[in-house]
């Protein structure tokens, strides 16, 4: 009898930390989601002006926080939030199931393979998991930075993109599926060294 509560505990347990993980970050996502637009504005304004859709350079933090207020009003300060928030759900279940995956799929033992070859193991695993979980996720961060960086002039003209799904709807049309995944390689890169670390030093030193 105790066999089977005890699954359903830890199945319990696992689903309400979830949850509450995911209630966390998106409530810290939307509360720094002005700053975060701030900094794609900053990141990416020399492209908006190539293309017209920035009349003259940000001088600084303060003065695109005011120009954006003043052309767009508050409320597009969260544009983009709702695609970072969509994507915490998926990316934190993807990134476990993966990491389980990978790690059965190495099934490196420190007792019988040495420490350094499992420890590897654990850093691959965790890499392998970031990268696969990416794949699935990172066109929702693509449409979040391109609805962040789509900012409505002063002097009227309509937005690029009228939403989440027209991010989709648009970019396909014109660039393909593949259109969703420019900077794919570089944001792999950089998260197989992140979830690398991060879930192989944790599996390494949890007791």
């Amino acid at each position: 009898m105790s066999t089977q509560t005890k699954p359903k505990k830890d199945a319990k347990a696992f689903a309400a930390d979830f949850l509450m993980g995911g209630v966390s970050a998106a409530v810290s996502k939307t509360a720094a989601a002005p700053i975060e637009r701030i900094k794609l504005l900053l990141q990416n304004q020399d492209e908006m002006l190539k293309t017209g859709r920035l009349s003259h350079p940000y001088k600084g933090i303060t003065d695109c926080f005011k120009r954006v207020i003043a052309d767009e009003g508050i409320k597009p300060l969260w544009r983009g939030n709702t695609a970072n928030v969509i994507r915490y759900f998926p990316t934190q279940a993807l990134n476990f199931a993966f990491k389980d995956y990978f790690k059965a799929m190495f099934n490196f033992k420190k007792e019988r393979d040495g420490y350094a070859k499992w420890f590897a193991g654990n850093i691959a695993s965790g890499g392998a998991a970031g990268a696969c979980s990416l794949l699935f996720v990172y066109s929702l961060d693509y449409a979040r930075t391109r609805l962040a960086n789509d900012a409505k002039g002063k002097n009227g003209g309509s937005r690029q993109f009228n939403g989440l799904i027209d991010v989709y709807k648009k970019t396909i049309a014109t660039d393909g599926v593949a259109g969703l995944y420019r900077g794919f390689p570089l944001s792999a890169f950089g998260i197989i060294i992140y979830r690398g670390l991060y879930f192989g030093l944790y599996d390494s030193v949890k007791p």
